[in-house]
């Protein structure tokens, strides 16, 4: 799957499930993802106007032990394959670090 073909039905398939977040060159940590966030209605209707994909959002946990910076990551799904995806850290929970990343 590409970037481009990604749809919040596809990751919302894959919410539970374990990726694995390549964190150059310091090796990788498995993360899972916890979210999957249509955006607003507006939002919506004005990407289908022009002939965009619908926006949305996902966030991943991972392991709180170690904070990956925001920027470009690869990360690694059997069912979504291989996509190179810009993170932002948006704060731990109890059970590890959250990162966010917005398809638009």
């Amino acid at each position: 799957m590409t970037l481009d073909t990604l749809s919040p039905g596809a990751f919302s398939e894959c919410i539970g499930q374990t990726f694995r977040l390549h964190l150059d060159p310091l090796g990788w940590v498995e993360a899972e993802l916890i979210d999957v966030t249509p955006a607003g209605s507006r939002t919506v209707e004005a990407a289908r106007a022009v002939g965009r994909r619908e926006p949305f959002s996902i966030v991943l946990r991972a392991p709180g032990d170690r904070l990956a910076p925001q920027r470009t990551y690869t990360l690694e799904n059997e069912r979504l394959g291989r996509l190179d995806v810009f993170l932002v850290p948006i704060g731990p929970d109890a059970l590890g670090m959250r990162y966010e990343a917005v398809f638009g």
